[in-house]
């Protein structure tokens, strides 16, 4: 059969041409209007495992200034699960290193704190003690975290190609994305007995049913875990 994509794509059009058939005067009813699309397969997030995220996250040579700020930015996104938009509108007095906290502005200017583990304190040190001044960021609390090497704030894209970039060195999933790191956050929480209602607030978001989509994600791990273990769920040879 046909995806469900595909499906609700052809109803689409078959709606746009009755109706156009009705300001016509052809027919008096659209007959495609009571038909519902079919629900959509939620992908489930694309996410990296433990061993596939530590060769990440010690890619960036952190001898170099470029290499110290990308091993802070990898760190921080994966430490606190943070968006890439959360990520380069940090400011310095959004940092609190010796708590190890974050204040984060997420969706709809809401804010959260969220907790950043060791590795990510100690690369967020090494970062700013190397890290330019430059006249249009001056110092203060409003001063961007990350900065490219004219000393102005980081860019998404520049995040984004920067990931692409130790991902083909490593040779890991190019599919990763920014966002993979906050899914493996997730994921990483539940697999080792985080609530999801503590995963909610920590990713900040408002529905329950958000977060949800990383237990399907768990759970689809048990079960193939299942399926080999279980002497009665193993697939005849």
């Amino acid at each position: 059969g046909y995806a469900p994509s595909t499906i609700s794509r052809r109803l689409a059009s078959m709606r746009s041409f009755f109706k156009f058939g009705q300001r016509e005067g052809w027919i008096e009813q659209n007959p495609a209007k009571p038909l519902r699309n079919p629900r959509q397969r939620r992908k489930l997030p694309h996410c990296l495992s433990s061993a596939e995220l530590k060769r990440l996250l010690e890619a960036p040579p952190a001898d170099e200034p470029a290499g110290c700020r990308d091993r802070a930015i990898l760190e921080t996104m994966y430490s606190a699960g943070l968006r890439i938009s959360e990520l380069v509108g940090l400011n310095d007095g959004d940092l609190d290193l010796q708590a190890g906290i974050v204040r984060v502005r997420g969706k709809g200017k809401k804010e959260r704190l969220a907790p950043l583990g060791r590795y990510a304190v100690a690369a967020l040190r090494r970062w700013l003690a190397v890290r330019e001044t430059s006249p249009q960021e001056p110092d203060g609390p409003d001063r961007p975290v990350f900065v490219n090497r004219f000393g102005r704030r980081i860019t998404t894209r520049s995040v984004a190609r920067m990931l692409e970039k130790y991902l083909k060195q490593t040779g890991l999933d190019t599919r990763t994305t920014p966002h993979s790191l906050r899914h493996s956050f997730a994921t990483h929480l539940l697999d080792n007995g985080a609530d999801i209602r503590s995963v909610q607030e920590l990713l900040g978001h408002k529905s329950l049913a958000t977060t949800q989509i990383y237990t399907h994600l768990t759970t689809a791990g048990l079960q193939e875990l299942y399926r080999k273990a279980h002497p009665r769920a193993k697939a005849r040879k």
